[in-house]
């Protein structure tokens, strides 16, 4: 990497969980708003969020009016969309002043000339591991692949990485890579994080790059 990510911690719920991660200064937080998913947030957390940590929510297939309900009651700035939405969606939803994140979940098969349908309706990608179902899989994909995207918009990257990845990370090469996406991995129960584990990955990731 040829600078230091950011970090997004995705999956959180809890009030006093997210009160304590907060501490750690996370660059985003996100929310799902999958019912499907065990990280699925219902209603919203008691933390007081500081505006220079942005608030993500993640749908999955949505209509633009659930969307943007969430949008105003969370007080969202990122609309993570991780289901087969349109890039017409994109633009209608990127016209609320939050900004939109499309995900793609990659297999060797995945054909990379896709993106450039959403790339001037979107400003960031995540790519995470494809799967049957929506949602994270807590496994990783061959990054190699990602030597095939145009770069087009900054990237989150997702998709199984936790505490031993760091080194890894580094090796990535020629990649416009804005946060890494972390979740799963870092888990004790759905939606509830080990919050000295993500510290340990703070420090390693933000003073790795720094000392570089």
């Amino acid at each position: 990497m040829n600078q230091t990510p950011e970090i997004k911690v995705c999956g959180m719920r809890d009030s006093s969980n997210i009160r304590e991660l907060l501490q750690l200064k996370p660059d985003y937080i996100g929310f799902i708003f999958y019912e499907k998913s065990p990280r699925y947030v219902r209603s919203k957390p008691i933390a007081d969020i500081d505006s220079t940590i942005k608030k993500v929510g993640v749908f999955v297939n949505a209509s633009e009016r659930s969307i943007n309900e969430k949008r105003i009651e969370f007080g969202l700035d990122i609309l993570q969309l991780h289901g087969d939405e349109s890039p017409e969606l994109c633009y209608i939803l990127k016209q609320s002043g939050a900004q939109v994140m499309k995900v793609f979940r990659i297999d060797e098969d995945f054909d990379f000339q896709i993106t450039r349908r959403y790339q001037d309706y979107c400003d960031y990608f995540l790519f995470d591991t494809q799967t049957k179902a929506f949602g994270g899989s807590g496994k990783k994909f061959d990054w190699q692949l990602l030597k095939k995207y145009n770069n087009a918009r900054p990237v989150f990257l997702s998709g199984g990485i936790g505490p031993g990845d760091i080194d890894a990370l580094e090796k990535i090469e020629g990649l416009n890579i804005k946060a890494i996406d972390i979740n799963s991995k870092f888990e004790t129960e759905p939606a509830m994080k080990n919050i000295d584990l993500l510290n340990s990955f703070f420090k390693k990731l933000r003073n790795k790059n720094h000392n570089d």
